[in-house]
């Protein structure tokens, strides 16, 4: 026979059961919204990464091609190698700064901005992500957009003696790699890869 003070006791457990439930439900919610959130910050994150490294990209090309042109022809050609923003006009680095951005399911917010970080030229591009942070218990993130900055950085590599004449045979130390360039008898060819160079990576 049951008791009345069993049955009493189980029918308070009832209500307090349910009651924890709702609260680790809405607990398991939570966190599933705060790990939406994080997800696309991180892919609105990466996606700047990889735009601000593909406007940098393209001017170190830009740097490689007008240093390929100068050398033999211009008795300034060793200003190529220090990098000098001013020598570009980065027309190409907010396209391509966009080409990566849509790869990664992203638009950029303007456009890639010049910038200089500890004496070195870089691009900074802010993005949005196309996705959204999705539908939660948080009101109105299946509206919301994740946003991400990033700034890239280009670092020439090499070292040039003090009393290098441009218009002799030059040797440049690129952290180690040694380059020979001899204005009189120059070919594309000799030149190194552009990560030889010039290294592109991100501020830190």
């Amino acid at each position: 026979m049951t008791t009345p003070a069993l049955r009493g006791d189980r029918g308070q457990a009832l209500p307090l059961y349910i009651w924890l439930t709702g609260i680790l439900l809405f607990v398991a919610f939570a966190f599933f919204a705060f790990a939406q959130a994080a997800s696309a910050r991180n892919g609105a994150q990466s996606a700047a990464d990889a735009a601000a490294l593909a406007a940098a990209q393209d001017s170190r090309d830009e740097l490689m091609t007008g240093l390929e042109q100068a050398i033999g022809h211009d008795d300034q050609w060793l200003d190529w190698l220090t990098g000098d923003s001013d020598l570009v006009t980065g027309t190409g680095a907010t396209a391509a700064a966009e080409r990566l951005a849509a790869e990664n399911d992203s638009t950029v917010q303007g456009s890639a901005v010049p910038t200089t970080v500890n004496g070195y030229p870089g691009y900074r591009v802010t993005i949005e992500t196309r996705y959204t942070v999705g539908k939660s218990i948080i009101p109105g993130t299946e509206t919301r957009h994740a946003k991400a900055e990033a700034t890239a950085v280009i670092q020439p590599r090499c070292t040039i003696a003090p009393d290098a004449d441009p218009k002799k045979a030059v040797e440049l130390d690129c952290a180690g790699d040694v380059v020979d360039i001899d204005p009189e008898d120059f070919r594309s060819d000799d030149l190194p890869d552009a990560s030889v160079l010039f290294s592109v990576h991100l501020a830190e």
